[in-house]
């Protein structure tokens, strides 16, 4: 019996390997160093100061770890995290079931890395034409530049897959990267770097994720040419030694 076409159905993920250690750091990251330690024992944000990203520290006191710390911290606002593990459950576990644990964090980490290196950069640019200086001493905290590169290959490799945008409104995951894209290009156009949402580290984690698996796929291509080339070679070399001594004894092992 036939009852018209089926609507899509939610299916959630496993916890994948990597997802899972993931989201643990994260967590206990949050738990520990921003709730109990800059929460309850250390007064103001010192946990910020040290490891989210100031773009000020990272110029003159070369602080490079926080381009790797900074995505591990979150507000005390249990909403960010919550946010950001969901999105990293829902689309990472699949990309690490298509990619591999390593390939996978070595992903995650280019993108929350190069969106850090984007922000500072871009913040370092607007100081020199605005003389605004405030950007650059604002801690930046949060996953969501690593997250928004998940979403991007997401969309990449799973672009015909049906979601469902805020819970509600089907369409392909394709499209859904497009928007989001396209909502954080235009939320910066309009605000700037005068809200609270680090919209251009978002769209320099969909900058690194593309440059990433742009970088990587031509890489492949050209290492599987050179190894059908030179495989190519050994064969015509063994094709004509067989020609010019096809009357020579030969000898079987």
């Amino acid at each position: 019996m036939n009852y018209g076409p089926q609507q899509p159905q939610i299916v959630l993920p496993h916890f994948t390997k990597m997802v899972k250690a993931l989201v643990m750091i994260n967590g206990v990251a949050w738990v520990g160093l921003v709730l109990i330690l800059q929460g309850m024992i250390l007064e103001g944000t010192p946990v910020n100061g040290w490891f989210g990203l100031v773009p000020n520290r990272v110029i003159q006191q070369f602080a490079i770890w926080q381009f790797f710390t900074y995505m591990f911290l979150h507000s005390s606002s249990i909403f960010h995290i919550l946010f950001n593990m969901l999105i990293l459950w829902l689309f990472g576990s699949e990309l690490e079931g298509r990619w591999g644990s390593r390939f996978f964090l070595a992903y995650y980490i280019v993108c929350g890395v190069g969106a850090a290196v984007i922000y500072t950069v871009v913040v370092l640019i607007y100081y020199f034409i605005t003389n605004n200086y405030l950007p650059l001493m604002t801690p930046v905290i949060g996953a969501s530049g690593a997250v928004f590169g998940l979403l991007l290959a997401y969309g990449i490799l799973f672009g015909e897959r049906v979601i469902y945008f805020m819970m509600i409104f089907p369409m392909k995951a394709k499209y859904f990267a497009m928007i989001l894209g396209g909502v954080e290009l235009l939320t910066l156009m309009n605000s700037g770097f005068s809200g609270q949402v680090a919209n251009l580290a978002h769209l320099g984690g969909l900058i690194s994720g593309f440059l990433f698996l742009t970088g990587y796929t031509r890489w492949k291509s050209r290492s599987v040419r050179k190894s059908t080339q030179k495989r190519g070679r050994r064969l015509k070399l063994v094709v004509d030694n067989e020609k010019y001594n096809k009357d020579e004894p030969k000898y079987w092992n």
